[in-house]
């Protein structure tokens, strides 16, 4: 009888998100995500001391692990990315959740494992109901601490990777912060998940171990089977099933080019970002905790363009106070100066709480109570932070600005909380910089049109180009079902971007841009033909945007936004921006493509 071949199966690719870059290729090792058995019961009386006990030893030792996890990352990758399982313990210090476990098990009778589920379900509920992304990501935070306190409660030590001996790319579900802190890098070469975004921790800790990842991919597991060969690139967020001959080719010349242009920017750190014929820029960072200094160093930043503040107020159950607002600012400032520091002032409310602040429900956030208008209808809470900074500035060349201004009015309210902080701290014969710049953020399209207006009251613009583009184009960019229509190139968002470059300029202000457009490189040539004096991003995009303005000239820059200003489509001025980085920069569209 004639021997039939088996058919090899044909390539399948897949889509999703790439959260940290690189090409990988291997066997995949498929998991589920591990549940501890639940069993659900109702105590008997005499049942619920011990019950509490049990209860509170699962606690203690979910702690333990995680204090253990923590540690391991610190020694291994650092401060900062170790910072991300302060999220986990603060679930498992919370008061309200360990009470609310306990009086379920004591009135209504339920088990621990009874008790941690409906409490972890009830917290998730609520968080996947905030429009902020970031919030909403911390739902996989509290189901993780919820999984390996049940696991505990199970007695069962096990891993869910304990079964992987080669090395694989792992397909799951989900992965944890804590599962993938624990991932060996000898076995693992990359992950790809159903469920994710960019923001979730675990992309974080994925991208800080350096392994790809790609998430988001919706169904990744019910297709696949441990043992199948896939190659994946988490840069471009690709993943291809059985991939053919030809993609392990193409991945892999990929693969090595990256690389050699990753290590080739190097030692541009200390080099100025000027184009060729000797247009000066300043690049500086994106940042949000103390811990990031060194990477603002690292990366050759020449200071730090938006301090997010938020994460002070965010991440625990009780305001900041002075004092501790303080120590954190005058830490930054001190590290970098003379570099400067430009701190936001708080965008808080609507989306983005702090547990100490009762704020009502809004159905559009987004529209809503928040940050500037926040600050001024809460002026004590305001003039905290204000002196904060203000003192800070005696440590170091500090900045500060506004974010979320609509009118000139919010500014003059604020200048004038501001005076009064500034004559509070004289009174006390405190020291601060007595000449601090402060700045506002142009990100709602009334404060770009009305920049003219605003710029009498102000030192500098920084253009906030994720909100501005958002608020023009009426898009929600987290929205899977709008978010194609997310077009930074529009013209309507580059004219709004140009008037408030001249505006500033025809009063002598410069003008900074903080969103995401900074970092991108295809689109560095035209916000420097657009006019704009400074460039802020996250750390690891500062090289390869110097690289870009070293390899152009001002006036290719110029004849590209005269371009741009005249085009019809948000694709016809991206079509110009690609061609442009094409003819003096092939190679960095290969990190971008």
């Amino acid at each position: 009888m004639k021997k039939v071949r088996k058919k090899k199966p044909e390539e399948i690719i897949l889509k999703g998100i790439g959260v940290s870059p690189g090409v990988a290729v291997g066997p995949l090792y498929r998991v589920d995500l591990e549940e501890a058995p639940l069993s659900e019961r109702e105590l008997l009386p005499e049942e619920i001391p011990a019950e509490i006990l049990r209860f509170e030893a699962g606690i203690i030792e979910t702690r333990r692990q995680i204090n253990a996890i923590q540690g391991n990352v610190r020694r291994a990758i650092g401060d900062y990315d170790a910072n991300i399982f302060d999220v986990h313990k603060m679930v498992l210090d919370d008061g309200a959740f360990i009470e609310e476990a306990i009086r379920k098990i004591q009135v209504e009778r339920k088990n621990a494992e009874a008790a941690v589920r409906l409490v972890a379900n009830r917290y998730s509920e609520a968080l996947s109901l905030v429009e902020d992304e970031y919030l909403r990501e911390r739902v996989a935070d509290v189901k993780d601490v919820a999984r390996r306190v049940f696991r505990n409660l199970a007695g069962r030590k096990s891993h869910m990777l304990d079964g992987l001996h080669e090395r694989s790319i792992v397909v799951a579900p989900d992965l944890a912060p804590s599962e993938t802190a624990s991932l060996r890098k000898d076995m693992v070469v990359g992950f790809a998940t159903d469920m994710g975004s960019s923001t979730s921790h675990t992309a974080i800790m994925a991208r800080a171990l350096g392994i790809p990842a790609v998430v988001g991919l919706g169904d990744i597991t019910a297709r696949v089977s441990s043992g199948e060969m896939v190659l994946m690139d988490g840069t471009e967020g690709i993943v291809i099933l059985h991939p053919s001959g030809s993609s392990l080719r193409k991945y892999g010349k990929l693969a090595a080019a990256r690389k050699m242009i990753q290590s080739g920017l190097s030692h541009l750190r200390d080099q100025p970002a000027e184009t060729l014929d000797g247009c000066r820029k300043i690049l500086s960072a994106n940042i949000e905790l103390v811990d990031e200094v060194g990477a603002v160093k690292k990366c050759g930043a020449e200071g730090v363009g938006l301090f997010r503040s938020e994460y002070l107020y965010i991440t625990r159950n009780e305001l900041p106070t002075e004092e501790e607002q303080l120590a954190a600012y005058r830490e930054v400032a001190s590290l970098l100066a003379p570099a400067p520091v430009i701190i936001r002032t708080v965008d808080l409310g609507g989306d983005k709480f702090a547990s100490a602040v009762k704020m009502p429900q809004e159905i559009n956030p987004f529209l809503g109570f928040r940050a500037i208008r926040f600050c001024l209808a809460q002026p004590e809470i305001f003039k905290t932070q204000l002196r904060a900074i203000l003192r800070a500035s005696a440590f170091g060349k500090v900045r500060m600005m506004y974010p979320m201004i609509s009118n000139v009015d919010e500014v003059v309210r604020a200048n004038t909380l501001l005076e009064e902080c500034r004559k509070e701290l004289r009174k006390r014969r405190v020291a601060f910089d007595e000449a601090l710049e402060v700045g506002v953020m142009i990100e709602i399209p009334s404060a770009a049109l009305t920049a003219d207006l605003i710029a009498r009251h102000v030192s500098f613009f920084s253009i906030g180009t994720n909100d501005l583009v958002q608020y023009t184009l009426a898009v929600d960019r987290v929205n899977d079902r709008v978010a194609h229509l997310y077009e930074p190139t529009h013209p309507a968002v580059l004219k709004l971007i140009k008037h408030t470059i001249e505006a500033g300029h025809n009063r002598n202000i410069w003008v900074g841009i903080c969103g995401q457009m900074a970092g991108d490189p295809v689109l560095t040539p035209l916000l420097i033909g657009l006019g704009i004096d400074e460039l802020s991003m996250a750390p690891a995009s500062v090289p390869v945007v110097k690289t870009i303005i070293r390899s152009i000239t001002g006036e290719q820059a110029r004849v590209l936004a005269a371009q741009a200003l005249m085009a019809g489509s948000a694709a016809e001025v991206m079509d110009h921006c690609r061609k442009l980085i094409a003819a003096v920069a092939p190679e960095i569209l290969e990190l971008v493509r």
